[in-house]
């Protein structure tokens, strides 16, 4: 199984559908046990998973109360994170994609994309840029994050120096989540004030809904959850592309995708 996985993936190339997010087996787990999670690329919080590829990602890291260390595996390694003896305390993986490059066949699909994603200065830049209303090439690249807890799943999320990345300011499996679970998004060293902030949640049964969000003037977003369920968030930068990649790629536009993945444990 895992050879046809990994020959599919190979002939496929780089996925262009949505979301890229990291998708453990078990978001909460006992100390003594293997922490295992895939790569996902898909939409809606559906998707097909892949196995370790190092040609795919620039950084691939965890975090945990022993600091940083790197996600090894061997090339066709699925799932694609296996962490035989996982720190206890809350893990986060943070994984970084190498860019890849879509063009788009229509323009309603960029509509489509632009609407979803609550982009809306994007269509005045792209006019003032000189663009006409045409498919283009886009090079974009995805930051995705995944809180795991490992036995008593103590601790607190960090920046892990992601280009831009959702940071926790609730750990899900520690805190008090009647209030909701409170987020920072961060592109650079700045926080993206007023833009959305998308959240999948899946429910015991697998079903999916989506809620939209805003960040407030600090980045900081707080979004109810409830027990049993998991959880997707997603947030996408666009800008301009700088000359040399806009050059390497032909792209006109830059996508920069932050996502993370928590999941809210069942009432006892």
């Amino acid at each position: 199984m895992r050879l046809l996985v990994l020959v599919f993936a190979l002939i496929a190339g780089p996925a262009v559908a949505h979301e890229l997010w990291l998708e453990p087996e078990a978001f909460a787990i006992g100390p003594d046990t293997e922490m295992t999670a895939a790569i996902v690329n898909g939409e809606g919080f559906v998707g097909q998973a892949f196995p370790y590829l190092p040609q795919r990602f620039v950084a691939f890291v965890n975090f945990s109360a022993d600091g940083a260390a790197p996600v090894d595996g061997r090339i066709g390694d699925y799932p694609a994170v296996r962490i035989p003896d996982p720190t206890e305390g809350l893990n986060v993986l943070a994984y970084r994609s190498r860019d890849s490059q879509v063009t788009y066949d229509d323009w309603d699909t960029i509509l489509a994309f632009v609407e979803h994603k609550g982009l809306d200065t994007f269509l005045a830049e792209h006019a003032a840029r000189g663009f006409t209303e045409e498919p283009f090439t886009e090079t974009y690249s995805r930051y995705s994050k995944s809180l795991i807890g490992v036995g008593d799943g103590a601790g607190a999320d960090l920046r892990t120096g992601l280009e831009t990345e959702i940071v926790a300011l609730t750990n899900p499996y520690t805190d008090d989540l009647s209030d909701g679970m409170s987020f920072q998004l961060w592109y650079g060293d700045a926080p993206r004030a007023d833009v959305r902030f998308e959240v999948y949640e899946r429910g015991p049964d697998d079903a999916v809904s989506l809620s939209f969000h805003t960040t407030d003037a600090d980045g900081k977003v707080t979004v109810p959850v409830r027990p049993g369920h998991e959880y997707m968030a997603d947030a996408v930068v666009v800008r301009e592309p700088s000359a040399e990649r806009a050059e390497a790629s032909g792209a006109i536009w830059e996508s920069l995708w932050a996502n993370m993945t928590w999941a809210v444990p069942a009432a006892p």
